[in-house]
Formats: structure tokens, sequence, C-alpha cells
């Protein structure tokens, strides 16, 4: 099996065995990150309802508008703090999170301490 085949099925198991105790609820909704080799994705989910209450991505027209390169760990924190804001206007101020099976550093853990500075208790 081809390596990157093999590390996304790791990946995908330690996510499915972090998964087993995480769910997000209406007071509690989950912060889930994806993370691919560009870009990041972020989105509150209330798991009950199987509804996204906020969401935010590198790929975003007006995140993107600034017309220069921005290193990946600081639109991390950009993303970080952009769904935390919209997590805190619809009501929600304590999340679950979920890394998504990575690994907690890097550009993940700069998305989560941005989303903590923005107002979320995790």
């Amino acid at each position: 099996m081809p390596r990157d085949k093999d590390s996304r099925r790791l990946r995908l198991a330690r996510h499915r065995r972090g998964r087993k105790g995480l769910t997000g609820t209406p007071g509690r909704p989950r912060l889930c990150v994806f993370r691919s080799l560009n870009h990041i994705y972020a989105q509150v989910v209330d798991d009950g309802d199987g509804r996204t209450i906020a969401s935010a991505s590198s790929l975003e027209p007006d995140i993107r508008a600034s017309g220069k390169a921005i290193a990946k760990k600081e639109m991390s924190k950009k993303i970080g703090a952009i769904v935390a804001e919209r997590t805190l206007a619809k009501g929600s101020t304590q999340v679950v999170f979920d890394r998504g099976g990575y690994k907690y550093h890097g550009r993940v853990k700069a998305l989560a301490d941005a989303a903590r500075e923005g107002g979320l208790v995790f």
C-alpha cells in the first residue's frame, strides 16, 4: 500500500477512536478541524440536531482577498479567531475540541489557541 494512503487510513482510525467520547450538544457543540496540505477548515457542529453552527476555512473569499501569501500557521490563527467570533455570535461559548486525528501541534494547536483567545472555552 502506498505510504500516503496508509497514513490517511491511520489518521482516520485515530479520528474514529477519538470520536468515541466526543459528541457535540446544543450547550456544548463540537469544534472540528480538517487540515489538508494547503488549507485548514474548522466548523462548530451540534451533533444532536446534525447542523453546523459556524464554520470558517482558508478558502473563503474575504480571507483570501488580502492578496498576499500568508504562512499556514498564521492562516490557522486567523481561522481560529474567525470561527470563535462566529460561534460567539450564535450564542455558544463552550465547545468540545475535535482535532480530527491530527497531532495537537503546529496548525491545529495554533487554531485552537486562537479560538481560545477569541473567547471560546474548551
